[in-house]
């Protein structure tokens, strides 16, 4: 059976929308940081602290009135949000005064209530002090990334490429705060692994595209830089494509059937896949031009394919 497969032999002239691409990425990136300055993030538990309740009634529930009997209790901002079947309920509350002990107060108020009514299937409380860990922990871990993504491609590479495929990753990384921000969507510790797994995404799908750049300077020696990246891109565009499709279609069916738990991790990671097919295209090949990568720029270990004239002349521009 024939596998679906994507046209292999494109000439799409990427290049000759580059400068579009380019405004639109410095656009949004500057609206998504304002965005982010201006409504923040819904921050979740594990950064704000406080107590994560998950229960399980023995007959459908309604929220109003399980919001209102809660209320009567003083604990402070409450949250409650169904999922998955009409029995199943979420409860986040606010960060109680008094330490650490305090958070156990809810947890223990709502089991006198419900304790024979419902099944207590997850509790997560974190403190004050760990929540400011954990901040500045996943903050560490995003800036960490960054910078030893941008040592390994200056060293199996050059510096235009080290540059490029950060800020690169840079970009996707904003994009996604901004989708944070702009939905409100919980940003928790599954949130700094989406956001991780966002940024090896975007290197591994720039880095097949720099790969082919490279191989093409030793390979097309008198071909113009931007029909050499056209060129580059086109070869690679099924590829990926085809990877990014099937990561999405994945992903979709986590969004529909994953639960609440992991929803924000799943929404992110389809956007972050999205974004970063586009940057590796339109932010990430482009940069090299804006650099002003030269022929001398490109390592000139491995094979050489030393036919240049018969290649020149048999690709056309934009090939």
């Amino acid at each position: 059976m024939k596998m679906l497969s994507l046209p292999s032999d494109t000439k799409i002239p990427f290049m000759r929308y580059r400068k579009t691409a380019m405004v639109f990425s410095i656009v949004t990136s500057l609206l998504s940081l304002a965005l982010f300055g201006v409504f923040g993030m819904n921050y979740g538990i594990d950064f704000r602290g406080g107590t994560m309740i998950e229960l399980r009634f023995q007959e459908p529930v309604n929220v109003a009135d399980l919001r209102q009997e809660i209320g009567t209790l003083n604990l402070g901002d409450v949250q409650i949000v169904e999922f998955g079947e009409p029995t199943d309920v979420m409860i986040r509350i606010e960060q109680q005064p008094g330490g650490e002990e305090a958070q156990q107060r809810g947890v223990i108020l709502l089991r006198d209530i419900y304790g024979e009514a419902a099944d207590f299937r997850r509790v997560e409380v974190v403190g004050p002090r760990v929540s400011g860990e954990l901040a500045q922990a996943g903050a560490i871990a995003v800036v960490g990334a960054l910078l030893a993504i941008m040592a390994y491609i200056w060293l199996r590479f050059e510096w235009h490429f080290a540059v490029g495929a950060v800020v690169t990753t840079i970009h996707d990384v904003i994009l996604t705060i901004g989708l944070y921000s702009v939905t409100q969507l919980e940003f928790n510790l599954t949130s700094i692994a989406a956001v991780l797994t966002i940024v090896g995404y975007s290197l591994n799908d720039t880095v097949v595209v720099y790969d082919r750049v490279r191989e093409n300077l030793r390979r097309y020696k008198r071909l113009p830089l931007s029909e050499l990246i056209d060129l580059s891109i086109n070869q690679m565009l099924s590829r990926t494509l085809m990877t990014s499709i099937t990561t999405v279609l994945a992903l979709i069916a986590l969004v529909i059937f994953g639960g609440e738990v992991i929803r924000s991790f799943t929404i992110a990671m389809i956007f972050g896949i999205v974004a970063g097919t586009y940057s590796s295209i339109f932010i990430a090949a482009p940069l090299l031009i804006l650099l002003n990568l030269r022929r001398g720029a490109a390592p000139t270990g491995g094979d050489e394919d030393t036919d240049e004239t018969s290649e020149e002349g048999a690709e056309p521009a934009g090939a």
